[in-house]
């Protein structure tokens, strides 16, 4: 090729080059990648999050593992991993694994087995290396119990006592022992039944009546005619309740020593053995030889107790029916304070306000505190909405229970109004976009006719704008159910006893505290005393949020696309 050639063929490239820069080919290609590698890391997390969780309720067979020391030990293997020795235990090796480990760069591999059995080893979860393993075997008589309280027992039934018949655990058919374990569980319920609703309904009345007393007291003195009159009046009342609540727990009391009489003596894989009600027993399958169908049983069972049940033991297991219940009311709360306050605001910056310098400066500071971090709306919630608000409220309304705060501490009304704070700038952002986005031309056309601004805007405006302002909503409520800096300190709690609604006037109590999913995750991953035993729990109910933030938000989208349906001949 000649030079002039050579020199051609550089122009031609240069203008080539010169051209894909023009119509913006490298940027397109840039932008479209890494529009490519946000999706990816999005579906992979929502994969690793899908497959833990999906897996997380799986029952597992139990290997029965005799260590070369001669110990032995029982578990549910869970993952296993390459590690490097360290130079005393590789001197202490076989040969034959020394060369072993060489050949595999210095590492070797060990196995992370959930043992169970806390109360006996005062662990979990061991992890056994593979040259400390003699023998590995799978017997079909080890049972994998879970318990109501020390976690699962991995062992064997040694002895089952019924109605204080002590017999060989042998001796009892599967079936028997079935039957009298539902008997046992439904004798638990009922204990249950009786201490926490028909007692606490006892209580709850002797608490309203000493109150209602207490009141008299401070309106009028506690010697005043009012006070004695309302004396007159409870304490017969408190007499008989207190009668009630004697014969309550004679029957509580009774239904305990009832249930005492059914006990099993469990034995670990070493003979160790424990003695436990049978109405402790939550579950027990035969790991090694429960069959697929009984195996799909047990995994129907857990996820069913996962949804329907309270949490046990720490929160690492059970069910989290509760934080389901709390997350759903905190944010259906916060959407409805946070749309009425974002829309109106709104309105008025886009359609009352004479445009200047304060409403651009306003506009600066909603989007300003769209970045506040979410832990200052904590701050804020706790100090004037519960110290502030809160404490006024009860110096109002509730002067008979101070000192003991009703809405002077954290609660489920605080925390989604704190919420609603936090998520006000992005409704207002969202919504003025949307009343922007309508024609000025319809809002004339209106005027014109003889309507008044506010039917412009009540008739025309808003009608067309609410596509948009949902959009706001949803991107609402999917950042605040998620949040959980703020809620640790206005109102989320690690366990509570009670639901924010149930059958107690006034039913629908603000002022208590809640369970939530996001602060459950939190405190199951970072505050139980075993991560491990945490890990599973922290990835199904990750899914678990993930599922219910989708499905709110699924509802909020069909609303939408119904109001963009309903307007479909208007233009934006």
């Amino acid at each position: 090729m000649s030079v002039t050639e050579l020199h051609a063929a550089r122009r031609a490239r240069r203008r080539k080059r010169a051209d894909l820069r023009a119509h913006g080919e490298p940027q397109r290609w840039a932008t479209g990648g890494a529009l490519m590698l946000g999706v990816l890391l999005i579906l992979g997390f929502l994969l690793l999050v899908l497959w833990n969780g999906l897996a997380t309720f799986t029952p597992g067979p139990i290997a029965v593992v005799h260590l070369a020391n001669g110990t032995v030990l029982a578990g549910e293997p869970t993952r296993a991993e390459a590690f490097e020795p360290t130079d005393e235990t590789l001197a202490t090796l076989p040969p034959d694994w020394q060369e072993r480990i060489q050949a595999e760069h210095g590492l070797a591999s060990r196995t992370l087995y959930r043992v169970g059995n806390y109360d006996l080893y005062g662990e979990d979860f061991r992890w056994v290396a593979d040259y400390e393993i003699r023998a590995v075997e799978h017997p079909g008589d080890v049972v994998f119990v879970e318990r109501a309280e020390w976690g699962p027992f991995v062992g064997r039934f040694a002895r089952i006592e019924l109605a204080g018949t002590s017999v060989a655990a042998k001796d009892v058919s599967a079936d028997a022992l079935e039957e009298a374990h539902r008997r046992a569980r439904e004798r638990r319920e009922e204990i249950r039944h009786v201490e926490r609703e028909q007692i606490g309904a006892v209580n709850r009345e002797m608490e309203r009546l000493r109150l209602e007393l207490r009141r008299a007291e401070l309106a009028h003195g506690p010697g005043s005619e009012a006070a004695s009159r309302t004396a007159a009046r409870v304490e017969p009342a408190l007499a008989e309740l207190q009668r009630e609540y004697d014969e309550l727990a004679a029957r509580a009391a009774e239904l305990r020593a009832e249930d005492s009489r059914h006990r099993v003596t469990l034995e670990d894989v070493n003979g160790t053995p424990k003695e436990l009600l049978l109405s402790e027993i939550v579950r027990y399958y035969p790991a090694n030889a429960i069959g697929p169908f009984g195996a799909l049983g047990i995994y129907a069972s857990r996820w069913w107790e996962f949804l329907s049940d309270e949490p046990r033991e720490a929160n690492t297991e059970g069910g989290v029916l509760p934080a389901i219940f709390g997350t759903a009311a905190m944010t259906l709360l916060m959407v409805i304070a946070v749309a009425p306050l974002g829309v109106v605001t709104a309105l008025y910056l886009r359609e009352y306000a004479r445009q200047g310098r304060v409403v651009s400066l306003v506009r600066i500071s909603v989007n300003n505190l769209a970045g506040v971090p979410s832990i200052v709306y904590g701050v804020f919630g706790l100090g004037f909405f519960a110290y502030t608000v809160g404490a006024s409220i009860d110096q109002l309304f509730y002067p008979e229970r101070l000192p003991a705060p009703t809405f002077g501490t954290g609660g489920l009304l605080w925390s989604s109004l704190t919420l609603a704070l936090l998520t006000v700038p992005v409704v207002i952002v969202a919504t003025e976009e949307a009343l922007a986005a309508v024609p000025r031309s319809i809002r004339e056309g209106s005027l014109a006719c003889g309507a008044s601004r506010w039917q412009t805007i009540r008739s025309i405006v808003l009608p067309q704008a609410m596509p948009g302002i949902m959009t706001g909503l949803i991107l609402a409520m999917a950042r605040g159910a998620g949040e959980v800096a703020p809620l640790m300190l206005v109102g989320v709690v690690k366990l509570a006893p009670e639901l924010p609604v149930d059958g107690v006037l006034p039913f629908v109590h603000l002022e208590r505290s809640f369970m939530h999913l996001g602060f459950h995750i939190y405190d199951v991953g970072f505050q139980s005393r075993n991560s491990e035993a945490g890990k599973p729990m922290v990835f199904v109910t990750t899914l678990l949020l993930i599922v219910l933030i989708a499905l709110m938000n699924a509802t909020a989208i069909i609303v939408r696309a119904r109001l963009k349906r309903r307007f479909a001949g208007s233009q934006f």
